[in-house]
């Protein structure tokens, strides 16, 4: 069984949580690259308590980094069998922190960066009681190798609102994975929105930040509107 999964936290702003927002990272990176987003997102939510968690293994490539699973770009199903063997260990950190705060299923929110966002859509589509929300940044939605979209279809449990956001001039995951994802997500039922951060590589800008935020609170409170 793969360790179990730890990171840094941050408390609501005010009050006791009444929602759990859940950063996952890129390849090569951790936990502390990603939770410094929870400062700038207690403006839009203040009743939130945010984790992110260090992936469960070290990376070859970044020492000093973590990965949710291993990436050689050498075979090409790799993606997918690497987001079938994370998930279990994923689900239990999820289901471990929302007993933390006493939290039904319902107000978890998972926000994930490249590899991380391949994690979230992977496990959040999954989730017997939907999510609150996805946010994916710069990343894929990795589907099953040789099926049908039926059968791809048939996978999903959930169909969370998602917001999907890429950097028009990212080098590492090519702008045209957020429309592949879009819309595959989009024929499959699933709510999704998405913003192009004009100029910007394989990373989140303020108005990538501020566009995330803003969803999340809108999904929180119940309402929604057009990006």
């Amino acid at each position: 069984m793969a360790a179990e999964l730890d990171g840094p936290r941050l408390a609501p702003r005010s009050g006791p949580a009444r929602q759990l927002v859940v950063f996952l990272h890129g390849y090569g990176a951790d936990g502390n690259d990603l939770i410094e987003i929870s400062r700038v997102w207690q403006q839009y939510l203040p009743q939130a308590a945010f984790v992110s968690p260090h992936g469960p293994e070290p990376c070859a490539e970044a020492p000093a980094g973590r990965q949710w699973f291993a990436l050689t770009l050498r075979d090409p199903n790799e993606r997918w069998l690497g987001v079938n063997k994370a998930a279990p260990v994923l689900e239990r950190f999820l289901d471990a922190e929302l007993a933390r705060h006493k939290l039904p299923p319902s107000a978890l929110a998972l926000v994930g960066f490249s590899q991380g966002t391949m994690m979230a859509l992977h496990v959040g589509l999954r989730r017997a009681v939907p999510p609150a929300a996805i946010v994916g940044y710069s990343g894929v939605l990795v589907a099953p190798p040789d099926v049908t979209a039926e059968a791809f279809a048939a996978q999903i449990k959930s169909r969370p609102p998602v917001l999907l956001v890429h950097g028009d001039r990212d080098e590492r995951i090519p702008p045209q994975a957020l429309f592949q994802g879009a819309q595959g997500l989009a024929a499959m039922g699933v709510p999704v929105e998405w913003h192009l951060s004009a100029g910007i590589g394989h990373g989140i800008d303020a108005e990538g930040l501020r566009h995330g935020g803003e969803f999340l609170a809108r999904q929180g409170s119940g309402s929604r509107s057009e990006l």
